[in-house]
């Protein structure tokens, strides 16, 4: 599909989650004449780690019948929408290894990245997501430090406090016990917490429970004006002490901002 893209014209987020993208685009008629079209693009299929859409439809809103009505389906890859909230964390589920993480802890055999299921592991629930991160036998925690005002937002939209949401999926192994953490802060200007989300340490053990994948969620609200840095950390360890990487397994993390 060729030509530019316009902006968006209407938004219809729901359960439809459709969109709605007018552009123009030279195109070359059946007649071999050009003429200037208006296309609508109709986005579906948001995805679940929020780095754009998956897919759109092209549909030639034209009456110049010299021209083709065309209904392609293509991949978009990281596409801007204004106020729609894009995932602020990069590198979410291993696709680039541990690049852009700060591993702030470790241990054991170190972290590393493979490929889903794994050995004894579990399906994940969205097939887009082929890679997740595994922990050892000794504390495992990695980092990404969201910088906000470099990702585009403004002072004002941040002092309105907009609704800060963070995800993430973790689980554990058929054959060996783990231990799951999560610390998320919001921070000021000189990173001083405003308000912070760090649930319980999540122990995981096959003999007793589902160690199959669950997600964690938690919506910040209400935190007070000065919001300019997010801190998201989380990882964790085998609860065997096994030599390898018996830990617990993450993938899938997003912290969303909408304004």
């Amino acid at each position: 599909m060729g030509g530019g893209l316009g902006v968006v014209q209407e938004k219809l987020i729901g359960d439809s989650q459709v969109l709605w993208f007018v552009c123009q685009r030279k195109q070359v008629g059946e007649k071999g004449a050009g003429c200037s079209l208006n296309f609508i693009f109709l986005f579906s299929s948001v995805s679940t780690r929020y780095r754009g859409l998956k897919s759109l439809r092209e549909a030639n809103t034209s009456e110049d019948t010299d021209c083709p009505n065309c209904q392609d389906e293509v991949e978009v890859e990281n596409l801007s929408i204004p106020g729609m909230a894009s995932n602020l964390l990069k590198n979410p589920s291993g696709e680039d290894q541990l690049e852009f993480w700060e591993l702030t802890e470790n241990g054991g055999s170190q972290w590393r990245v493979e490929e889903m299921p794994g050995d004894c592991g579990y399906a994940f629930c969205d097939e887009a997501v082929t890679k997740y991160f595994a922990t050892s036998f000794e504390l495992c925690m990695k980092k990404q430090v969201v910088d906000l005002l470099a990702e585009g937002f403004s002072p004002d939209d941040l002092d309105a406090q907009p609704p800060v949401t963070v995800e993430d999926w973790y689980s554990g192994r058929s054959d060996c016990g783990c231990i799951y953490q999560l610390s998320v802060t919001l921070l000021d200007e000189n990173q001083e917490v405003l308000q912070e989300f760090k649930p319980n340490d999540v122990t995981l053990e096959p003999d007793c429970g589902d160690c199959s994948w669950r997600q964690v969620t938690h919506t910040f609200e209400d935190y007070g004006p000065g919001l300019r840095f997010i801190s998201f950390e989380h990882g964790g360890q085998d609860s065997k002490f096994w030599d390898g990487w018996f830990g617990v397994r993450v993938t899938g993390s997003s912290v969303t901002v909408q304004v």
